[in-house]
């Protein structure tokens, strides 16, 4: 198993062709190169863009991407860029287009509703009512009053139909490590909302106990105590999906507003405000489509609650 499921970065020291076929998931996640800071000198001086060596492994490589998904600086994964490199390599390239998708339960309407409440899409937002009506569409779509009732929701869905549920939010607090009590380590309840506090899932690399690793937090029953941040939970999904979006992205009167200096990311306050504004939209975008049988939602922010509320009647 361990040679058949890899990373982008694996691939330094291949041989051309060494791959008949390589599926590249999560490809709007290339990096500009494979080289870290633990790289040796002599492999980081012949590095080459982690693209051209994707390419060059396999006589079939296959970039699978949602340029909508891209959620750091540094992430080089478009059409153009593969395409661009591709061709320069010499190669014959095929672009499909996919129309359909499972992620959502399928929900051909859910998927055109998030692409029009975030602004990805050119059509205007509208009612969740509205654009499912008529349609035999089992996916729920609700919001909450608070950060409370999004957790119950949650709970009701799970005792009511089953399932995983989980509560993730935009990466709009501090991210604590772990402190050391008489118990052993515990983790920080740094998201604050009122008098409610929840901490984040686990770092990388970071056992707590009684808490799974950062990258078991989506299937794992032990993480519906913490709140999953878009690192965590892309590429994951569960059945319910509580999304809680913070002040770095307002709904104001008729636009979305990407507020830098409401971030916590360190990695994507380093972008210019174009691309800062760009990146927090496609958090949400992947927070929104983590659920495979319904959402809710909240905001922290007064007058993106009540463009939510309106959105998910």
């Amino acid at each position: 198993m361990q040679a058949l499921f890899k990373f982008f970065h694996n691939y330094l020291d291949a041989e051309p062709r060494e791959l008949d076929v390589l599926v590249c998931d999560e490809a709007h996640r290339i990096r500009e190169q494979s080289v870290n800071r633990y790289t040796k000198r002599e492999r980081r001086e012949r590095a080459r863009p982690q693209v051209d060596e994707l390419i060059e492994v396999a006589w079939t490589p296959v970039f699978l991407l949602d340029e909508n998904q891209t959620v750091r600086p540094g992430e080089l994964g478009s059409e153009e860029e593969i395409t661009a490199a591709a061709r320069g390599m010499g190669c014959e390239v095929e672009v499909v287009h996919l129309a359909g998708q499972f992620r959502c339960g399928g929900s051909a309407a859910y998927d055109e509703w998030v692409a029009r409440l975030l602004g990805i899409a050119e059509q205007p937002p509208v009612s969740w009512g509205e654009i499912s009506a008529g349609l035999d569409d089992d996916f729920r779509v609700s919001s909450a009053a608070g950060p409370r009732e999004l957790e119950s929701w949650l709970l009701h869905q799970r005792a009511e139909h089953g399932g995983t549920a989980r509560l993730a939010a935009g990466y709009c607090w501090p991210w604590s490590d772990p402190v050391r009590t008489e118990h052993g380590r515990t983790l920080v309840p740094d998201v604050h909302i009122g008098d409610w506090a929840r901490p984040w899932n686990a770092k990388p690399q970071q056992r707590v106990p009684d808490a799974p690793e950062s990258h078991y937090w989506a299937s794992d029953e032990r993480g519906f105590g913490q709140v999953g941040c878009v690192y965590t939970a892309q590429g994951f999904e569960y059945d319910w999906a509580g999304v809680i979006f913070g002040p770095d992205f307002v709904w104001r009167t008729d636009r979305w507003v990407a507020v830098k200096s409401e971030s916590r990311d360190p990695q994507v306050k380093r972008a210019d405000d174009r691309q800062f504004a760009a990146l927090i939209r496609n958090t949400y975008k992947v927070l929104l489509t983590r659920g495979m049988q319904g959402v809710c939602v909240y905001s922290t922010d007064p007058e993106t609650q009540e463009f939510l509320e309106s959105m998910t009647r």
